[in-house]
C-alpha cells in the first residue's frame, strides 16, 4: 500500500454546502496581499466549536478570491456569481488550527455536519510526478549533448509541423501553465509570447516535511521565475522560438505561466511542490483572466489519499470546465493503472507517454480515464541554467501533455477563425477519434492511440464544415406565410 500523500501540518481545506458560505470570511489573497485578519470563526456554531475543541484556536479564509468585484451600489451584495457559488470554488475555505496532534479526528467530526459539503487535510503535490523503477521519468540532471534529428522526431511523429503549416495560432488564445513557473529570459522563448504571470506559492520549512526549499517559496507575487526547470520544460514543448528547439506546438499562442510549485531538495536534486491550496488559487485566477487551454503537469495518486477523502481539484476543475476551459493533464508516472487528479478527473483530457516507436512508456499511468498518448521520452526542451540558454532531455507524462495542449491551442484558435465555439469535452473528442492507433494490442488503459497534430485539426475542420452545412440548410416543405 502507498503511503498517503504528505501534508502540511495543521492546515485542512473545509468545503461548505451551497448557501452556507457567511459573508465575512475574507479571501486568502486579501490576508497576504492587503492586510485583511483573517477569520477567527466560521459560523457561530457547531463548525467553530469543533475547530476548536479539536485544534485550540484557528485561523480561516476563502482559498479563492471572486472573478468580478464586489458591487459596492448594492449593499451586501454578493461578490461570486452562479457559477462560483455552483461550481464550490466560493465555498472552500482553508483552514489553520493551533494544534496538529488531532487532525485526523477533526476532519472526520467535520464531515459529520451538515453544513459541511467536504473535509480534507491539506496535502502537498510534486513534480515531476512519481518516477519509477522502469527507468526516468522526470529531468535529465547531467548537460546532454544537443541532437536536433532527436528533437525533431517526437514532432515529427505527431505531425506537429504539418498542423503548423495549416494554421500558425493566435496570440488571443493563451494557454495556462500551472507549473514550477518558467524563465521568461530563456533564450528559446520569445518574449512576445509571455503574458504576465504570477506566484500563487506560500510555503516555508514546517510545511514541506523537512525538505530544503530553495529560492522564493513564501507570499504571493507576480514573478513566476522558475527554480526547478519542470515549468520551463514544459513551456519549451508550448512556445519555443524555433531557433534553438523546434517550435513550440502552440504556434503563435500566448503562455501565461503561474508558479504554483515551488522549489525543494530532494535526493540531492530540485522538485516543485505546492499546496492544494497554492495550486487551485493559481488555477482559479489563470480561468478568470481568460485563458483558453490549461496544462497541468502534475498530480497526486487517489491510492495515497487517506479513505473516504475527498478528491483534490475538484472545484477548480468543475469550475473551469464550466467557464469554457479546456484542461490537459499529466496521466502519472507510476506505470500502474490507478488514477491520479487532476487527470482523472471528469471532462480533463489525462496524457500518457509513449516512445519513438509509438509504444506506451512502461514508467505511464493508465486507466480508463487516459483519453490518448503523446511523446514523453526523450524530449528535448527548454532546461535551466545558470545563464538561461539550456536545454534538456526529459521524460515523463509531464512533458506528454504539453503536446496535447498545444495541439488543444491551436485547434481553439482555428476554431476562433470560423466563429465556432469550441470547449474541452469537443477537444477530447477531436483528439481520440484523430489519434493514430497504438502498435501493439496489449494498451489497454493507455487512450484511443497517439496524439496526432494534423488530423485532429482535419478533424475540426470536417465538423465545422458539417454544421455549417446543417445550419444551411433550407426546411423541407415548410408553409408559406400567409
Amino acid at each position: 500500500m502507498n503511503a498517503f500523500a504528505p501534508r502540511v501540518p495543521r492546515r485542512l481545506l473545509v468545503t461548505l454546502h451551497l448557501g452556507e458560505m457567511p459573508e465575512h470570511l475574507p479571501a486568502w489573497r486579501a490576508t497576504t496581499r492587503h492586510g485583511v485578519a483573517p477569520a477567527e470563526h466560521v459560523d457561530g456554531g457547531i463548525v467553530d466549536r469543533l475547530l476548536r475543541d479539536y485544534g485550540g484556536g484557528f485561523r480561516c479564509a476563502r482559498v479563492h478570491s471572486a472573478r468580478a468585484p464586489r458591487n459596492t451600489a448594492v449593499p451586501g451584495a454578493r461578490r461570486f456569481d452562479n457559477i462560483e457559488q455552483l461550481s464550490g470554488v466560493a465555498r472552500v475555505l482553508r483552514i489553520e488550527v493551533q494544534q496538529d496532534d488531532s487532525l485526523h479526528d477533526l476532519v472526520q467530526a467535520l464531515r459529520q455536519v451538515p453544513t459541511v459539503e467536504s473535509a480534507l487535510p491539506e496535502h502537498l503535490s510534486f513534480a515531476p510526478l512519481h518516477a519509477t523503477a522502469f527507468g526516468p521519468a522526470a529531468t535529465q540532471r547531467t548537460a546532454p549533448v544537443y541532437d536536433a534529428a532527436e528533437a525533431w522526431s517526437p514532432r515529427e511523429m505527431i505531425r506537429l509541423p504539418q498542423a503548423l503549416g495549416y494554421t500558425r495560432g493566435d496570440p488571443a488564445v493563451i494557454v495556462g501553465l500551472v507549473d514550477t513557473g518558467v524563465i521568461a529570459q530563456h533564450a528559446a522563448l520569445p518574449a512576445a509570447a509571455m503574458r504576465r504571470g504570477f506566484d500563487t506559492v506560500d510555503l516555508d520549512p514546517a510545511s514541506v516535511g523537512g525538505l530544503g526549499l530553495v529560492g522564493d517559496s513564501h507570499g504571493r507575487d507576480e514573478d513566476p521565475t522558475d527554480d526547478v526547470g519542470h515549468g520551463t520544460g514544459c513551456a519549451g514543448i508550448l512556445r519555443a522560438d524555433g531557433l534553438d528547439l523546434p517550435p513550440g506546438g502552440a504556434g503563435l499562442c500566448s503562455l501565461l505561466p503561474v508558479r504554483v510549485l515551488g522549489a525543494a531538495m530532494s535526493n540531492e536534486r530540485r522538485v516543485g511542490v505546492g499546496s492544494i491550496a497554492n495550486i487551485d488559487a493559481g488555477m482559479k485566477r489563470l480561468v478568470d483572466l481568460g485563458v483558453k487551454v490549461i496544462n497541468m503537469s502534475f498530480g497526486t495518486a487517489e491510492s495515497q489519499l487517506p479513505p473516504g477523502a475527498a478528491l483534490p481539484h475538484l472545484e477548480v476543475v468543475k469550475y473551469a470546465l464550466a467557464r469554457g476551459v479546456i484542461l490537459v493533464a499529466a496521466s502519472g508516472n507510476s506505470g500502474l493503472v490507478e488514477r491520479y487528479f487532476p487527470a482523472a478527473h471528469a471532462g480533463v483530457i489525462a496524457v500518457g507517454s509513449v516512445n519513438m516507436r509509438g509504444e506506451p512508456s512502461r514508467f505511464s499511468t493508465r486507466g480508463e480515464h487516459v483519453a490518448l498518448c503523446a511523446p514523453g521520452e526523450g524530449i528535448w526542451t527548454c532546461g535551466l541554467q545558470e545563464d538561461g540558454k539550456g536545454l534538456q532531455r526529459a521524460n515523463g507524462t509531464s512533458f506528454a501533455a504539453p503536446f496535447v495542449s498545444a495541439v488543444c491551442a491551436l485547434l481553439a484558435a482555428r476554431a476562433n477563425d470560423r466563429a465556432w465555439p469550441l470547449d474541452g469535452a469537443q477537444a477530447r473528442e477531436l483528439l481520440m477519434e484523430s489519434s493514430h492507433a497504438h502498435p501493439r494490442a496489449d494498451t489497454v488503459g493507455s487512450g484511443a492511440g497517439v496524439l496526432d497534430a494534423w488530423a485532429a485539426l482535419r478533424a475540426l475542420e470536417a465538423r465545422m464544415d458539417a454544421e455549417d452545412e446543417s445550419d444551411d440548410d433550407a426546411p423541407g416543405d415548410a408553409a408559406a406565410p400567409p
